[in-house]
């Protein structure tokens, strides 16, 4: 095997050798997606094994290229440090990502508080309702009062196309109505802004029919219950008049007979 090969710029070009090391390092380096120092320093001891003997690169420039390596590590160390900073900051925050599914290649809108935040091959990870995604895929850091109105504005919305229409409400819907009332009337003047007006009027409406309902039931309950203590007393005083009756019939049979055991004996 020959150990000529051209060299251009300290680049060894044309040897088979060296291209099959480099890709090789290259294929290890694949996986994290970026080169570190001992990738580099493995790459150079390549260059220098199949360098042109007859035009050996200088050391002088292997010693620029480790110190233009070396600089650029700590670039990305600065980097890594900057990303860091940024990500932990996003805690507690309300973001947007554009999530890109990796065995489909779909994207898709993914919204929600950042839990915390992880690390990992010096890339940052989002964790959003216990899904972690990567931080490159942020596109929007909501503020958190404007997340929580649109949350409170989006649930309210929610519990409101469940109902049905006014005339069609009934008791069971009792509990839907009063959550409403109960959301709308705990609400801030900025989360109130959310609400659109036709909503803010159909509230108005399901509360003052479920008023009507519940008033109703009421008085039905109450009604019902006065009958049945209605009907359990006149029970109670039947039994009683009953009771006395029987105990009458007794006691004139016993004075009967002692009259006629009288008689028997003059």
């Amino acid at each position: 095997m020959s150990l000529v090969a051209p060299v251009i710029d300290g680049q060894v070009t044309g040897s088979s050798s060296a291209q099959s090391v480099a890709a090789e390092q290259q294929k290890k380096a694949a996986p994290s997606s970026t080169m570190d120092k001992e990738s580099f320093l493995q790459l150079l001891v390549a260059q220098m094994k199949y360098q042109d003997p007859m035009e050996p690169t200088s050391n002088t420039e292997y010693i620029s290229q480790y110190a233009q390596f070396s600089e650029l590590e700590q670039m990305q160390n600065l980097s890594g440090s900057m990303n860091l900073q940024r990500a932990s900051g996003l805690v507690g925050q309300y973001a947007v990502m554009e999530h890109v599914n990796e065995s489909t290649g779909a994207t898709s809108t993914v919204e929600g508080r950042v839990d915390y935040v992880t690390f990992e091959n010096n890339k940052a990870f989002l964790s959003i309702d216990g899904t972690l995604y990567p931080m490159d895929e942020l596109t929007n850091v909501m503020d958190s009062e404007y997340a929580t109105a649109v949350e409170s504005a989006e649930k309210f919305t929610e519990i409101m196309n469940r109902l049905p229409g006014v005339d069609f409400l009934s008791i069971a819907d009792r509990n839907d109505v009063e959550t409403l009332q109960y959301m709308f009337n705990n609400m801030s003047s900025y989360q109130q802004e959310y609400i659109t007006d036709s909503q803010v009027s159909a509230l108005q409406e399901y509360v003052t029919r479920m008023s009507q309902i519940v008033a109703n039931a009421e008085a039905q309950a109450a009604k019902a219950q006065a009958e049945a203590e209605a009907a359990e007393k006149t029970g109670e005083e039947s039994t009683s008049v009953s009771g006395t009756a029987e105990s009458g019939e007794d006691t004139g049979e016993a004075e009967t007979e002692e009259s006629v055991s009288a008689v028997q004996e003059a």
